[in-house]
């Protein structure tokens, strides 16, 4: 992501809140490395004494000072609207201040009719090239119009990333295109849709249950012949939970490496956790710029 982001013309980041060391640290690498152009929102006197104790130079970023949360949200958003900036990064605020200044009627960051999701970029340390999921965070239990949206995103991703024609699998529990199971039933209508061109782009398989998706040994063994099996380049979930569960396992259990952002609103838009480590920051930062 970083090197073809090189090639590009840098983007403006305002960070929200961003009185946080982690938030500070990767605004600054990606300016460093000459991604974007960095404006942090938030205390600055907190800001500085954040960067004088990480060695930080605080003159090559931009300081819009604003010390309450809430208004932190509202005037980054705002700026957003007036062209300052490209992306909006998450900083110390909390998610519902944050999301609530994106989500805002009047003056959000949110189309008519648009539909906000989550697209996550992970590396697993056991597969052979990076996976691109969707919804971990924001939407519970996505119906089929909002599947649809996911896929779109996710295919978006993956053709940000340099994937031509993204291999996108459908999550359930089983390859089995059972009626009683909700998973299933959409996830046959997604893979037609995929097939009769009514979403472009990609090459689209499901329903699949996880092993399937990500070993093509388990595909043979079952005797599924598909594209897809094996070799998915993005994961569409059934749920939150499901796509909370993979998401957290990568990042906890085995080591993954990620970029996450929302989707959705007129920017990308970076919601990290405030106890990400600035390295997934960083990639996250990457990521909302290669889509700004």
């Amino acid at each position: 992501m970083i090197d073809a982001l090189k090639e590009k013309g840098k983007k403006r980041l305002i960070a929200v809140y961003a009185n946080d060391n982690h938030t500070i640290e990767a605004v600054y690498k990606a300016v460093d490395l000459n991604l974007i152009e960095g404006i942090l929102v938030g205390d600055e006197n907190i800001i500085k004494q954040v960067c004088n104790s990480e060695g930080i130079d605080p003159t090559n970023l931009t300081i819009v000072h604003e010390p309450d949360e809430a208004k932190a949200a509202f005037k980054s958003v705002q700026m957003i609207h007036n062209g300052e900036g490209d992306l909006l990064m998450k900083g110390l605020v909390s998610t519902d201040k944050y999301m609530k200044a994106i989500l805002n009627k009047e003056n959000g960051l949110l189309p008519p009719g648009a539909i906000l999701s989550h697209v996550s970029v992970i590396e697993p340390a056991n597969y052979h090239k990076l996976i691109i999921v969707g919804d971990v965070a924001i939407i519970p239990a996505p119906e089929l119009k909002e599947k649809i949206a996911i896929a779109n995103y996710l295919i978006k991703t993956a053709k940000a990333l340099g994937i031509e024609t993204p291999k996108l699998a459908v999550l359930a529990a089983t390859e089995q295109t059972l009626p009683g199971m909700q998973a299933c039933v959409d996830a046959a209508i997604l893979s037609k849709m995929g097939e009769r061109g009514q979403i472009e782009g990609a090459i689209i398989d499901g329903p699949m249950a996880l092993d399937v998706i990500i070993d093509r040994e388990s595909a043979e063994i079952k005797k599924i012949s598909s594209q897809v099996a094996g070799d998915a380049d993005c994961i569409l979930f059934p749920n939150i939970e499901s796509g909370n569960v993979f998401y957290k396992c990568h990042t906890k259990l085995a080591g993954g490496e990620l970029g996450a952002i929302v989707v959705g609103a007129i920017v990308p838009a970076i919601l990290s956790s405030r106890g990400d480590s600035s390295k997934t920051k960083l990639y996250s930062i990457a990521l909302a710029a290669l889509m700004a």
